[in-house]
């Protein structure tokens, strides 16, 4: 098997809420996590003063997924939970596939909700799909 073989191809992806999948994205990005340096002064027994650092607080961007407007209204309708100030958080997955549809990867979240949801700008010169993209 070459080294490409093992690599995963980002082309094809889905958000699955609940062990369900709400839908495939043609883009996702955010998938990742951080963690904060802390940075202290310590005294060694010889008096000298150093700087030490320390892994501290772990933090998650955010994920933004894009797909083609569709009449499908599920991430409408999940964020206007938020819109009525009724937040409806969820666990879920971004779940990588392969070429035959076969899971490959995932990355999971918890207690997630939609704070943006956006279309494409409208432009009758433009033969472009439509894209809508959440957060």
């Amino acid at each position: 098997m070459s080294d490409h073989d093992a690599e995963y191809l980002g082309s094809q992806f889905g958000l699955e809420i609940d062990g369900v999948e709400l839908a495939r994205f043609t883009a996702v990005s955010g998938l990742g996590y951080e963690s904060e340096i802390v940075s202290f002064q310590d005294t060694l027994a010889d008096g000298k003063v150093i700087t030490r650092k320390r892994p501290g607080r772990i933090s998650f961007p955010d994920i933004v997924l894009k797909r083609g407007l569709s009449s499908d209204n599920s991430l409408v309708e999940w964020y206007q939970t938020v819109v009525d100030g009724q937040v409806e958080r969820k666990s879920g997955s971004v779940v990588i596939y392969d070429q035959t549809s076969t899971e490959i990867g995932r990355w999971n979240f918890e207690n997630g909700w939609i704070a943006k949801w956006s279309a494409s700008d409208l432009d009758a010169g433009s033969d472009d799909i439509m894209i809508e993209e959440v957060t």
